[in-house]
């Protein structure tokens, strides 16, 4: 039993990170209809922020206590490398094809996401790139069960992050400027919302989100590299369709769900089968589209934030 209860505290803390990049997918699609297939990058872009930020800081010289700012500066890269990468993305990449047909910005995306890989690649010369092991070490034990501090902060940053967000877009003029957008982009101009600023601020709110999973990821695994965000990217869109795309919570669902559905499947399957995890995950996905294709809280169109 302590085995399975270990494996639901290490898909709580994967599902954690699927969900933070999860939002960014539901956000864009609530307002544009577009998969956004660049946001892994986005998100792997974030990743290196907060590597190159621990790299340069040597926290060791000013003690242990340095590291938690250390960690704060990282995730703080993570926040302002990732959303001033979506927005030149959103200027150069889709803005152009906003009025084009479906495919078009689809293909954009996906032209972007290998772009971005490439440059990354071209820079960084392809060589994974190591995080210090800056988290304490240790955690608590319950009952036989372990649970690391890193999965701790990973747990609670994402759930604390979801209800800012959902307090931001219920609550705020921004907030409702979005959900303005997403029920009708010609009716909110008329009304006087500034429709670029909203779809900028989308993608803004969702890469802010992704930039802090890459760093956490980082955190986390203590590896990045240029081809980090394809397949979280790719299980982050699976949990936004299983939790409803469109959806915030939404996609706080899919992401919790999935990450738990991966590791107890891993538990669950026989000794040679423990690598089949992303089986599953996509397993999922084609039971989803095909038996309840509006997800777990039902696809948001018309109230898509």
């Amino acid at each position: 039993m302590e085995v399975w209860v270990q494996q639901v505290v290490n898909g709580l803390a994967i599902g954690g990170l699927y969900a933070m990049i999860a939002v960014g997918y539901s956000m864009v699609y609530g307002v544009l209809q577009m998969i956004n297939f660049a946001h892994g990058d986005i998100f792997m872009l974030g990743g290196f922020a907060g590597y190159l930020t621990i790299s340069s800081l040597n926290h060791t010289a000013f003690g242990q206590d340095a590291r938690f700012a250390v960690i704060g500066l990282a995730l703080l890269a993570g926040m302002v490398a990732a959303p001033l990468a979506a927005v030149i993305v959103e200027r150069v990449a889709y803005r152009p094809l906003r009025n084009a047909p479906r495919l078009a910005p689809l293909i954009s995306a996906i032209g972007v996401s290998i772009f971005l890989e490439n440059l990354v690649l071209r820079l960084d010369g392809g060589q994974p790139r190591y995080y210090e092991s800056i988290f304490p070490r240790g955690g608590l034990v319950i009952s036989g069960v372990h649970i690391a501090w890193g999965q701790i902060f990973i747990v609670s940053g994402a759930i604390l992050m979801m209800l800012f967000l959902q307090g931001f877009i219920r609550f705020t003029r921004q907030g409702k400027a979005i959900r303005a957008v997403a029920e009708d982009q010609k009716v909110a101009a008329l009304m006087g919302v500034n429709v670029d600023q909203a779809i900028v601020v989308t993608f803004i709110v969702g890469a802010a989100l992704a930039g802090v999973a890459g760093v956490m990821w980082g955190l986390q695994f203590n590896q990045v590299d240029h081809y980090m965000g394809f397949v979280p990217g790719i299980k982050a869109f699976t949990a936004a369709v299983l939790g409803g795309i469109g959806s915030i919570p939404g996609a706080m669902l899919g992401g919790f769900f999935l990450g738990l559905a991966e590791t107890l499947a891993v538990q669950a399957l026989p000794k040679g089968f423990t690598n089949y995890q992303d089986v599953v995950a996509f397993t999922l996905l084609i039971v989803f589209l095909v038996l309840r294709p509006g997800g777990m809280l039902g696809e948001h169109l018309a109230k898509r934030a």
